[in-house]
């Protein structure tokens, strides 16, 4: 029993307790899961009504899980949009305030990370899902916790790029973080299945 509309150029922000269905929430929209009833719309298209394939095209999201493969730091990002440019991934990579870390490697972007990214902190993964949302460029971004393992100067870096980027956008953030929260336009607060 929840409602909201989130608007082109605009961040619309979603607060609540862990466990209250943020996540599920942003699953939804993705259509990982098909909703059980209600309606999920976007530009007045049910979800359900939408080819996978464009809906992902459109569709940009970045979890707190970040899921690397065993290859270059730069393929990584890369897969966002496979006909990016080495310029492309490196100004996403920028904005997700990644690219000094990167640069500094002594292979830079063709640095290959381990298994699942054993070699990378859970910020610097957390910073290269960021760079695939900026380097994907869809018009909905959907972020759950993008900032949540980064200290206070990295996320003020990414907090200006969302705000930068965002014309024309649709941006969906869920977060803990009143940090995070202060770039939104709107924000929503979820308890007990109920939305304000």
């Amino acid at each position: 029993h929840i409602s909201f509309t989130a608007k082109p150029g605009e961040t619309t922000a979603i607060i609540g307790s862990t466990g209250c269905g943020k996540s599920t929430l942003l699953k939804l929209i993705m259509r990982f899961w098909d909703k059980d009833s209600g309606r999920i719309l976007l530009s007045g298209t049910d979800v359900t009504d939408i080819n996978t394939k464009s809906l992902r095209e459109n569709e940009s999201y970045c979890t707190q899980e970040t899921h690397l493969f065993h290859d270059t730091i730069g393929n990584n990002i890369r897969i966002a949009n496979l006909s990016a440019t080495d310029e492309e991934i490196i100004a996403a990579a920028k904005k997700a305030s990644i690219h000094d870390f990167i640069a500094a490697l002594p292979h830079g972007y063709d640095t290959r990370v381990g298994e699942l990214g054993d070699t990378l902190s859970g910020g610097e993964k957390q910073r290269i899902s960021l760079a695939r949302a900026f380097l994907s460029d869809a018009p909905l971004m959907l972020l759950d916790e993008p900032t949540s393992n980064l200290d206070s100067l990295n996320e003020a870096v990414i907090l200006k790029s969302l705000e930068e980027e965002r014309n024309g956008k649709t941006v969906v953030l869920v977060s803990h973080r009143e940090s995070t929260m202060q770039i939104a336009d709107v924000v929503y607060s979820v308890e007990r299945g109920r939305m304000s």
